[in-house]
């Protein structure tokens, strides 16, 4: 597959694929067995932000896969002084068989994407955040044995996780319910592609600002941190906007006795999700966090595999 991953979008035909292939992958590993498909093969991985779970997942799956990861901040390439994005794609294209990229502004992915002659993997943008999604979805797929006609709420702040959830719930037959305050919706462009995908796949997608009548019927219950990196400056105007779009145990006690909690991580326990939520019986929340590694390598060996 020779291609980018840059939006969920990219993959919307191979969801099912990759998410197959990273089930079988996990399982196996859990009996013992190993394989090296990626051998000899080489990530070069450029962090803007910092990050625990997409760092050591895209690491490690590299050597499980027999490969070669290779951590890049900006003040460890040229581009951190001047060097543009683009002659920075064409430079590592010819050292490395794949590029992971975690950065500040999507345009800028886009130009990394399109200045490479290797496969580019958003490792987060501020748009989306399409590697987390698919192992959102393989999370929900073991706990409920499937995805179609389920419903999933995403309560907290219409960001990168929320619009990249929006184009995977609706185009594995999902319902998404998108519940955020007033002023903090999902991006316009993505949310009406989202519905356009929803109509297609016979699916529902909606904006809500009303928590409590949003979870009632839901499967899933979602969020994540309210503000994220570089947003300091908002967080006492955003906790106090959000209080009421916290998971906690009314909530959950608002969605179906069966739902599962997610939270994509880091979380701020007592602000978007409590103690009691995320450490309780619905929660899946490590679970979830543990499939970034199945996932990721399932994408490596979709788009870096050689025949």
């Amino acid at each position: 597959m020779e291609k980018d991953l840059i939006s969920i979008m990219d993959v919307k035909d191979e969801i099912n694929d990759i998410l197959e292939l990273a089930a079988s992958q996990k399982a196996s590993w859990k009996k013992g067995k190993r394989d090296e498909p990626l051998k000899n093969l080489s990530l070069g991985m450029i962090f803007e932000k910092p990050s625990t779970r997409t760092r050591v997942s895209f690491e490690v799956g590299m050597t499980q896969f027999g490969g070669h990861s290779l951590y890049l901040s900006p003040n460890d390439l040229q581009m951190g002084r001047g060097e543009t994005i683009a002659d920075t794609a064409k430079v590592l294209s010819r050292f490395v068989d794949g590029i992971m990229y975690r950065a500040f502004d999507y345009r800028v992915m886009r130009e990394l994407a399109d200045n490479a002659t290797v496969p580019v993997i958003n490792g987060l943008d501020d748009l989306e955040h399409p590697c987390q999604i698919l192992a959102d979805l393989l999370t929900i797929k073991e706990h409920k044995g499937k995805l179609r006609n389920l419903r999933l709420v995403y309560l907290g702040d219409g960001n990168n996780v929320c619009n990249s959830l929006l184009f995977g719930c609706a185009t594995v037959g999902m319902d998404i319910i998108a519940c955020v305050p007033e002023g903090y919706e999902p991006d316009a462009g993505i949310l009406e592609k989202a519905k356009g995908l929803a109509t297609k796949y016979k699916t529902l997608v909606e904006v809500s600002h009303e928590p409590q009548a949003a979870v009632k019927g839901a499967d899933v219950l979602y969020t994540d941190v309210w503000v994220s990196m570089g947003e300091d400056d908002e967080k006492g105007e955003k906790e106090r906007k959000f209080g009421p779009f916290q998971i906690n145990k009314a909530l959950v006690d608002g969605a179906k006795p069966d739902c599962i909690v997610l939270h994509c991580l880091p979380a701020h326990r007592g602000v978007e999700i409590t103690d009691e939520v995320i450490d309780g019986k619905n929660s899946v929340v490590f679970d979830q966090a543990e499939n970034r590694l199945h996932a990721q390598k399932a994408i490596m060996y979709l788009l870096m595999k050689k025949e």
